[in-house]
């Protein structure tokens, strides 16, 4: 159900590694459409720079139990691990040999949906975390920013790929989807991650 073709994105200190088709696309289209009816969604609120702003993106927080994620002043627990994506997390794990125990997943609805510039980077995931980022849906622009140069790159993530970003690449850079005033249909993202226990701050 895999195909596993792969090519590293050039990028100063990171390790960053692209899968384009890396599921079937009977089975990504099969995974899009579950995931949309059947998870628990929700558009909360975190604060930035001091005030309280939507989320502009729907979203899901999936793991073991003792997987409680903070970020931007959102405590997050975790909901059951639904069948589809613990079937998922299994192919991610065999992709990246490393072990993963919870997954955010984000329902980007239209091209008005969008993630801010960030890194990875909270404590509960550790100093070099590994995560796995599979797409299901319109490809979207993920771009990357270094942090001290200001360096660009960007790669559109296409329907069933997977990135998967390693070692210091949370350090030096940030990454994000732009708005688009283009109708464009909607994308549903995995970012399996591991989460450290007893780590946890708000940031």
């Amino acid at each position: 159900m895999q195909l596993f073709d792969s090519f590293p994105l050039v990028m100063d200190d990171a390790n960053v590694e692209y899968y384009p088709n890396w599921l079937a696309l009977s089975l990504a289209d099969e995974l899009l459409a579950r995931l949309k009816s059947e998870l628990t969604w929700s558009q909360d609120y975190i604060r930035i720079y001091g005030r309280d702003v939507k989320i502009p993106r729907l979203q899901s927080w999936i793991g073991d139990r003792d997987a409680t994620y903070t970020y931007s002043g959102l405590p997050m627990q975790p909901l059951p691990w639904h069948p589809a994506l613990t079937n998922v997390r299994s192919l991610c794990e065999k992709t990246t040999n490393h072990a993963f125990n919870s997954v955010l997943v984000n329902w980007y609805r239209d091209g008005q949906d969008s993630m801010g510039m960030h890194s990875d980077d909270e404590p509960e995931l550790g100093p070099e975390p590994v995560i796995a980022s599979v797409t299901l849906g319109y490809p979207r622009k993920f771009i990357f920013k270094h942090k001290r140069t200001g360096e660009k790159v960007d790669v559109e993530l296409a329907h069933g790929s997977l990135l998967v970003m390693r070692e210091t690449t949370q350090q030096f850079w940030q990454h994000g989807i732009n708005k688009t005033k283009r109708q464009i249909d909607d994308r549903i993202n995995l970012t399996f991650r591991y989460i450290n226990k007893g780590s946890s701050r708000e940031s």
